[in-house]
């Protein structure tokens, strides 16, 4: 049998405990899951593909996870998927409007290469609600992140909302 191997694409701006909670649970369905992290300057990235690239390996090594790997990419995820070797795409989903979105994406990389499935896991009860985008913005505005990051990447986004001067009114 062939060795089955997966993406978990995203740009992990910072990685929150529900991409966390994908990347554990898509690398038991898999031999090997590549996680792919790719830039989208639409989504204002506050750290860069170097620092993010950082972030998702030292989550991984916390982890313990053996069969996962980081992979920076800037390319058509299929393309991406093809060049790996992958067979397999893995995506989180939170919400209606993230399947509407992700099952529209799947459909188009199907058209690209049918030899490349997608795979969707819903994120745990408990994390659904997170996101990165909203996560960077209750730390600009002096919230609590740390219910959904790990202590690390915590520090780092809280850092860095200090550093850059990005802070809001509250």
């Amino acid at each position: 049998m062939a060795e089955r191997i997966g993406i978990y694409p995203g740009t992990f701006d910072p990685i929150t405990l529900g991409h966390a909670d994908i990347l554990r649970r898509g690398s038991k369905l898999v031999d090997k899951l590549i996680i792919g992290v790719t830039t989208n300057p639409s989504k204002n990235p506050m750290f860069s593909t170097e620092e993010r690239f950082a972030m998702v390996e030292r989550e991984i090594a916390d982890m313990g996870l053996t069969n996962v790997e980081v992979v920076g990419f800037n390319a058509l995820l299929v393309k991406f998927a093809q060049k790996m070797g992958a067979n397999v795409i893995i995506r989180g989903l939170r919400a209606v409007a993230d399947f509407e979105y992700e099952y529209q994406m799947a459909g188009m990389n199907q058209q690209l290469d049918d030899d490349v499935e997608t795979v969707f896991l819903m994120a745990d009860v408990s994390l659904q609600p997170i996101a990165s985008r909203l996560v960077k913005e209750i730390a600009m505005f002096g919230g609590d992140i740390s219910p959904f990051v790990s202590k690390a990447v915590c520090d780092e986004v809280v850092a860095r909302v200090k550093e850059t001067g990005l802070r809001g009114d509250y």
